[in-house]
């Protein structure tokens, strides 16, 4: 659960370091984001189908159906505070005279 939070907060890391850095194993900053609202994807969806079996009475427990909730709108939450972070740089540097 918390898990995949920190691999996505932790890709986002890596790409920013690698991203400044030349060791060879450089990430495209764009990509990383675009694995981490793809793995933010999988978690809405398991999140739906865990609900949907609770609904239908295919013996998903409703604990585990909320942890599945929960935890896909945590990913989201961080993913829109990271897209806040990005938008209020963007604004920093556009308004910086050259």
């Amino acid at each position: 659960m918390i898990g995949s939070i920190q691999s996505i907060s932790q890709g986002i890391a890596d790409a920013a370091i690698s991203s400044g850095a030349d060791n060879g194993q450089s990430t495209d900053f764009s990509s990383t984001l675009k694995s981490a609202m793809d793995q933010i994807g999988q978690l809405q969806s398991g999140a739906e189908d865990k609900i949907a079996s609770l609904l239908d009475g295919s013996g998903e427990d409703i604990h585990s159906a909320m942890i599945a909730v929960e935890k896909a709108n945590l990913s989201f939450e961080m993913m829109v505070q990271v897209r806040n972070k990005i938008v209020q740089a963007y604004q920093t540097i556009s308004q910086m005279q050259f």
